[in-house]
């Protein structure tokens, strides 16, 4: 059984660990990064603007409906002032939709192409629902338009390019100033670069989840990491909140 850490020493690892994620968020490409992005671009061009269009429509009223919808319940946000408290809590449902996510991308995996193509829609309400679950951890409320928006760009952050990465990055820096200059419309959102960035993210790790056999493990492994990545990201960008607030 692990010995709990004193407050003071989890803070100071927590805001360690903070910086790292931070410098990890601004750090040049790597040639290999260049490479495979440039790769991918190629590809894109190759694929007519209507399905394009096409793609980004899907998606833009999947999250829409996942994060403004009219029946969308919330998690109450919580009074959180203890870091070591909330975070054992975040961790604790981190795990839980990891290990739905790995047991539903195993399930579809082994259905072969049709329920391989129905993980999609399910994996991400999963994700969606974790950072609601996060959000209130941390103290804040996912009812506010503003604070879902700072949903999406976490979304981002974990599931994007590192050029497209590090310009979210800014936008999330100081994010009591940056929120006040939001549109009032979330048609303004940039919707394309949303699902085209999400969707290069995990095109190659998710097509092998469609071949039969493999496709079990495969889809069970790929979900599972993608939640903890997802996971990590929000607990560092609500850190960055609290250490803004001077709650760190």
């Amino acid at each position: 059984m692990a010995i709990p850490l004193s407050d003071h020493y989890y803070t100071q690892r927590a805001l360690h660990q903070l910086h790292d994620w931070q410098r990890l968020m601004q750090r040049e490409p790597t040639f290999l990064n260049s490479l495979a992005r440039k790769a991918q671009h190629k590809i894109n061009s190759y694929i007519p603007d209507k399905v394009h269009n096409a793609i980004t429509a899907a998606i833009k009223q999947m999250t829409r409906a996942t994060l403004f919808g009219a029946g969308l319940i919330t998690k109450v946000p919580i009074a959180a002032h203890n870091l070591q408290l909330q975070e054992g809590l975040v961790e604790g449902r981190i795990k839980f939709y990891r290990n739905a996510a790995a047991a539903e991308g195993g399930v579809t995996g082994a259905g072969g192409i049709l329920l391989g193509l129905a993980d999609f829609p399910l994996l991400f309400g999963l994700k969606m629902k974790l950072l609601f679950e996060i959000a209130a951890l941390y103290g804040y409320d996912a009812s506010d338009y503003k604070e879902r928006v700072y949903l999406l760009h976490i979304f981002q952050l974990a599931f994007s390019s590192h050029e497209h990465r590090r310009d979210v990055y800014r936008q999330m820096v100081d994010w009591e100033t940056q929120k006040q200059h939001l549109p009032d419309d979330i048609n303004e959102f940039n919707w394309r670069s949303f699902q085209q960035e999400y969707r290069d993210y995990i095109d190659l790790a998710k097509m092998a989840q469609l071949i039969p056999i493999i496709g079990a493990p495969v889809g069970a492994v790929v979900n599972y990491r993608l939640l903890r990545k997802l996971g990590q990201t929000a607990m560092n960008a609500y850190r960055m909140r609290w250490q803004e607030a001077g709650k760190l």
